[in-house]
């Protein structure tokens, strides 16, 4: 932990209450009620104690809640803004004591109690990985970023030029439209250590070789694993863009030509987006038989579930000007310049105070709460159900051998799995 933590500082957290924050009560719409529910004032606590831990947590720590006591003093009804301050009453090393208030905007709705712990989240996470493994349903957790303070080892699928503050990641797989694999999925993963081990690095741009930005996962490599080996993979991959919103670096995208698929998500999982008048952007999966095996609540978040549906059932691209008018991309220009923009915007942003840049964009992520970062799970659970159908079978082909595919009109109901062919 950082030094200054004392007695007296507060944090506080804001929500307006939303239909998974609420309890019905009563039997009928007469004489029911909706009301803010004393499980959902606990979490809105919980994380005003957070938010005052935030600034004194090292990269690699956390804080988890070991007890609560809450008085649930009014009702709040359904759309009304709450707030929680949580004050500092006791600093026991890495054991930290809180009283909370809770109010809505017309009175106090809760009080209490809260204790804290900082832990390391590296250890913590491989106690979890343990007891994981012994659990029933196959359980995943991210994959922990080990930071790597030494340089960074030889890759292959990707090419890092350090400016000082300021790294150029380039996606070099242009024969391959830069589609990710396994070899580069690795390699990510080993940048990312790096950029956990290197907090001295602010910015991050990110583009691709040749014509394409990324046109998505390796379609051809898929269809020859097995669904273990599937399953691992969207995991890691998840687990790497999931990083970019955990490391201190700000990511930016530089999108010069298709993003398509994970390129999307890999564009998408940047802080900003940066895209030539060339570039399109598509979640094409469904014409291959599966759904994304990751980012779906992340793209929801970023456009809104009307543009979400549309992208991910309809499979069709859209421009680089549409991306812009659905909040994907930041700035559209011209493709000479769309590494020049991405390298302006990076000066901007290194001109700005270092400590409060990595801090705002810590609690910016943060305020989106757990579950878009645990919904990559059902994601992968659904990919994988498909994965080992027919219909996949039959998309992987079509992409093989360059023609439409032919998807059956009719669902068999209880149609027995397929594994993706060797």
């Amino acid at each position: 932990m950082k030094p200054g933590l004392e007695v007296g500082a507060t944090g506080q957290r804001e929500l307006q209450v939303g239909g998974s924050d609420v309890i019905y009560l009563g039997e009928s719409q007469a004489n029911g009620a909706i009301v803010f529910s004393t499980p959902s004032m606990i979490n809105l606590m919980e994380h005003a104690a957070r938010r005052a831990l935030l600034p004194f947590l090292d990269p690699h720590e956390e804080s988890v809640g070991v007890t609560v006591s809450v008085e649930h003093l009014a009702s709040t009804p359904l759309h009304a803004l709450v707030r929680a301050e949580a004050k500092v009453t006791k600093v026991d090393g890495r054991v930290i004591d809180f009283e909370i208030t809770a109010f809505d905007e017309r009175e106090q709705i809760g009080r209490g109690t809260h204790r804290r712990a900082v832990i390391l989240t590296e250890r913590f996470a491989a106690r979890l990985n343990e007891k994981t493994r012994t659990m029933n349903g196959g359980l995943v957790v991210p994959f922990p970023q080990t930071p790597n303070q030494a340089e960074l080892p030889p890759l292959k699928t990707l090419v890092v030029e350090r400016d000082a503050a300021l790294v150029t990641v380039t996606l070099n797989r242009p024969a391959k439209l830069n589609a990710v694999d396994r070899q580069m999925t690795a390699d990510w993963e080993q940048v990312n250590c790096w950029l956990a081990g290197h907090p001295e690095i602010r910015i991050v741009i990110l583009t691709g070789a040749g014509e394409a930005f990324c046109a998505g996962d390796d379609v051809r490599e898929v269809g020859t694993l097995d669904l273990n080996e599937a399953t691992s993979l969207s995991h890691r991959q998840a687990s790497l863009y999931l990083a970019w919103e955990r490391l201190p670096q700000i990511f930016i995208a530089a999108v010069n030509g298709v993003a398509f698929g994970a390129g999307c998500v890999c564009a998408y999982s940047c802080d900003f987006r940066i895209a030539a008048h060339s570039a399109r952007f598509a979640m094409p999966e469904v014409n291959l038989g599966w759904p994304p095996g990751y980012g779906l609540a992340q793209l929801t978040a970023l456009i809104g579930k009307g543009r979400a549906l549309e992208l991910c059932l309809t499979g069709k691209p859209i421009s680089a000007q549409q991306a812009l008018s659905y909040g994907l991309v930041h700035d559209v220009v011209p493709q000479a310049r769309v590494i020049v923009a991405a390298q302006e915007l990076a000066k901007q942003l290194l001109a700005q105070p270092a400590e409060a840049l990595r801090l705002t964009k810590q609690l910016l992520h943060a305020d989106e709460g757990t579950q878009p970062k645990q919904a990559f799970l059902a994601d992968t659970a659904a990919y994988i159900r498909c994965l080992g159908q027919a219909d996949a079978q039959e998309g992987i082909a079509a992409f093989n051998e360059k023609r439409p595919p032919r998807f059956p009109q009719t669902t068999t109901k209880g149609s027995p799995p397929m594994k993706p062919s060797r």
